[in-house]
């Protein structure tokens, strides 16, 4: 069961993906560099492409592989950062722990008593809550609710640490220029210059740039940086959900991406920290969708 929901993210991702024009029609998805995206086997990939090719969204072609067969447009009138109607209880749940309304250890019982949710919903959720990286799973009985970024003195932490972490990362010598992934990145933010930001829900706009800035960090070669990125963006990430999108400063936003990726692929590294700093640091940005939660202006960046 766990591996059927697994894959059924893996899948809900993909969708995301071609949604967000990572993958126009009918461009080849490549199993191999997609598992290497994930961090699983070709395995997981194949069954979770399998399972939207049932939905009519990608294609098998015999002795060629899979194939986007669209472009997925997801419309949602609601700027609020939730990624999908159907998860009411998860964030039941994710507000009572940012709120401090329920203990840090649980027990499915509890869950099932307090929300009203059958065992199989309470397991559905805490294993989301799990790959979000704010659960785990407790040898023997039970699940512990994780820290996760709950107040603006920690949310500017964040943003400190990604101010000297991210520059500095552009800076190490083992960076390397991945030219696909240079490309790959341009398409998205280009995309969403040219519509996306206004099409595209909420929830996505958020991982794009979560992506952005993780891929990115993948080209200095150190799975350390990298690592630490990942952790504070799970961190970080039921905050924003809870916020409210402002479309109109993510033109900013991407056109600094923009800026970046242009920057790296010059070669000038150093310049390219600089801006990211100052990407990162609020000196260009005005004021976040964040503050309507802390009541006090924060990093706008995503």
């Amino acid at each position: 069961m766990m591996q059927s929901r697994r894959i059924e993210a893996i899948a809900n991702q993909i969708v995301e993906m071609i949604g967000a024009g990572d993958f126009d029609a009918n461009n080849h998805l490549n199993t191999m560099e997609l598992a290497a995206r994930f961090g699983v086997s070709r395995t997981p990939i194949r069954q979770a492409l399998d399972l939207i090719a049932l939905r009519g969204l990608v294609e098998l072609q015999p002795n060629k592989g899979y194939y986007a067969k669209q472009r997925i447009i997801s419309q949602n009138d609601s700027d609020v950062a939730t990624p999908d109607d159907d998860a009411s209880q998860y964030y039941r749940l994710a507000d009572d722990w940012l709120n401090d309304r329920i203990p840090e250890h649980v027990s499915e019982s509890l869950l099932r008593s307090r929300y009203g949710l059958s065992r199989a919903e309470v397991a559905a959720i805490l294993t989301r809550a799990a790959e979000e990286g704010w659960a785990e799973h407790m040898r023997g009985y039970g699940w512990r609710l994780l820290p996760v970024v709950k107040t603006s003195e920690s949310f500017e932490a964040v943003y400190r640490f990604r101010s000297i972490v991210e520059p500095a990362a552009l800076l190490e010598p083992t960076f390397h220029i991945d030219r696909d992934v240079i490309n790959a990145l341009r398409r998205v933010q280009q995309s969403l210059l040219d519509g996306d930001i206004e099409r595209l829900p909420a929830n996505r706009l958020l991982l794009a740039g979560i992506e952005f800035h993780e891929r990115v960090m993948e080209l200095c070669g150190n799975t350390i940086l990298l690592h630490a990125l990942k952790h504070v963006n799970r961190l970080r990430r039921l905050i924003e959900y809870r916020s409210m999108i402002d479309r109109g400063r993510l033109y900013k936003v991407c056109s600094d991406h923009l800026m970046i990726l242009d920057s790296i692929e010059s070669g000038d590294n150093l310049e390219a920290a600089h801006q990211m700093r100052l990407h990162l640091s609020g000196t260009i940005a005005t004021k976040s969708p964040i503050q309507q939660l802390f009541g006090r202006t924060m990093p706008e960046e995503t």
